[in-house]
């Protein structure tokens, strides 16, 4: 095993709707598999921290996970992360990591990332495909070196995506390719991932870490010690800020949370982490991904490695390389609603000979809230190709009325990443 694999290992110690209430109205919060009884969700490491924090604790993708902290509203939360710096508990992300001789031809077979020519310590964003070029999760990739990658995926997914690790694992590794250097694949548990996120994120984690910060740019990954604590810190996030994401050693999570917690640093729950990611125009899966949704219709075919669209070798290639070359028949883009926000599973229409009357249904909206940042309704969701460019104005069902809506371009507000 590599010195990276075993660095790594170290760190190792549902659809439904709820209406939640907070202090700037109605959230809907959106899981990923029916949700249990309070008994059956799992915890992660913070949870009693979030309780001493006056948490209001909702389910979510089988967790126990935190909406919003005492009488700190979403919006206001929403507007800390964007001005300031917040800290979000993403322990319920599952952390693995894939070692072996071949695990960059294992995880170029899964996806269709380009990872033999990403440098050691990078990060990308990538997708698990099933046969038919759908997406069966998406997740976050940490190239460490060839033999070894660090990878996270969604917690809603967890049982279908370790049972199809499982399941390419065994089929790889029976294989010619896989017999030459097997693969195997650790699920990291009782570690912490915490997500430190907004402007200010760098200028206060520089306090406590003896690297210069402006080395580690959007897309790498590093071992840093924050005030001593040996964590895995990747430059990211799910919000369109300048942040990190940080995987922090059961013995270490105490005393680090602590750290990262003060001021000007606010905890930030579920309610702002979904508005924040809409308006930075990221998806959600189960929601604007599943598995009868390709990369290409879904507007991620930024994510499909240049060689892999001429050289294909991975599952669902077929499919994926047809769209690429003609088209898809759907495409996944912005709206901004008047009047309304326009939430999961409304209707889209073309506009008919007369505004209040809708011509051909065209597609569905995805997601949608009101955005704090622009004081609109934002939404995404997919169209009809050939309605699908910028400017195209359309109907979309609300209340069971029409609003009127406008094709808008992704993000909605502008990232803010650090690239050096």
């Amino acid at each position: 095993m590599s010195l990276q694999g075993r660095s790594i290992l170290r760190l190792a110690r549902t659809s439904f709707a709820r209406d939640v209430r907070t202090t700037t109205g109605i959230l809907r919060l959106r899981g990923l598999a029916t949700a249990p009884s309070e008994t059956e969700l799992k915890k992660t490491p913070l949870y009693d921290f979030h309780l001493k924090n006056e948490a209001k604790m909702v389910p979510f993708a089988g967790y126990s996970m935190p909406l919003l902290y005492g009488k700190v509203s979403q919006v206001t939360s929403h507007h800390h992360t964007r001005s300031s710096v917040s800290l979000f508990d993403v322990s319920h992300m599952v952390q693995s990591f894939f070692m072996g001789k071949t695990a960059t031809g294992f995880l170029e077979w899964l996806t269709p990332t380009s990872l033999s020519v990403l440098d050691p310590f990078s990060t990308t964003l990538s997708v698990l495909l099933n046969e038919k070029g759908g997406i069966i999760d998406d997740l976050i990739i940490a190239k460490h070196n060839d033999e070894g990658y660090f990878v996270i995926t969604n917690a809603g997914c967890r049982d279908k995506d370790l049972a199809w690790f499982k399941h390419k694992l065994d089929e790889w590794n029976s294989k010619p390719e896989g017999a030459a250097g097997p693969v195997s694949h650790k699920v990291l548990t009782d570690t912490a991932l915490v997500a430190l996120q907004g402007p200010q994120a760098a200028s206060f984690l520089q306090k406590y870490v003896d690297t210069d910060l402006k080395d580690l740019t959007f897309g790498k990954a590093a071992y840093l010690n924050i005030d001593g604590a040996r964590c895995h810190v990747m430059r990211g996030g799910y919000t369109g800020e300048d942040g990190f994401e940080i995987a922090i050693h059961p013995s270490n999570i105490e005393k680090t949370i602590n750290l990262l917690t003060q001021s000007p640093v606010q905890l930030a729950g579920l309610g702002a982490r979904d508005s924040l990611r809409l308006e930075a125009g990221m998806c959600l899966y189960g929601h604007d991904l599943n598995e009868d949704i390709t990369p290409v219709e879904a507007g991620l075919s930024w994510v499909i490695g240049k060689n892999r669209r001429s050289t294909g070798g991975f599952i669902g290639a077929d499919t994926v390389l047809q769209q690429l070359k003609d088209g898809p028949s759907k495409r996944r883009v912005g709206f901004i609603v008047q009047d309304a926000p326009a939430r999961e599973g409304a209707k889209i229409f073309a506009p008919g000979p007369e505004d209040s009357i809708a011509g051909e249904e065209i597609g569905v909206i995805t997601s949608g809230i009101p955005s704090p940042t622009l004081q609109k309704n934002v939404a995404m969701g997919y169209i009809k190709s050939g309605f699908h460019k910028k400017g195209t104005e359309v109907l979309v069902e609300v209340r069971k009325k029409l609003r009127k809506a406008v094709v808008s371009p992704m993000p909605f507000a502008p990232t803010n990443y650090y690239r050096g």
